[in-house]
């Protein structure tokens, strides 16, 4: 059992499908909802979770359209949980 929060947890796990090109800049990120039923997690998990990867610069939200997976600048490799600078 990690002491990490678990809503920090599944970010540094999406961060991770980021990182790796599974989840592809200005495509959409997954829902709260589908983090939630996929991970077997609390809504409420998967929302700061998403927020977690906004502060992160990793994803953007817009009104009414969804989130979406931020462009990252070239060379960016940033390790899960580091702040943004």
């Amino acid at each position: 059992m990690s002491a990490r929060p678990l809503y920090v947890q599944l970010a540094d796990v999406i961060a991770g499908k980021i990182a790796s090109g599974e989840l592809a800049p200005d495509r959409p990120s997954p829902s709260e909802n589908h983090l939630a039923d996929k991970y077997g997690v609390a809504r409420l998990t998967a929302r700061r979770a998403a927020q977690e990867l906004r502060e992160r610069g990793l994803i953007v939200t817009v009104r009414g359209k969804g989130s979406f997976v931020a462009e990252q600048p070239p060379g960016h490799s940033r390790e899960p949980g580091e702040p943004n600078t």
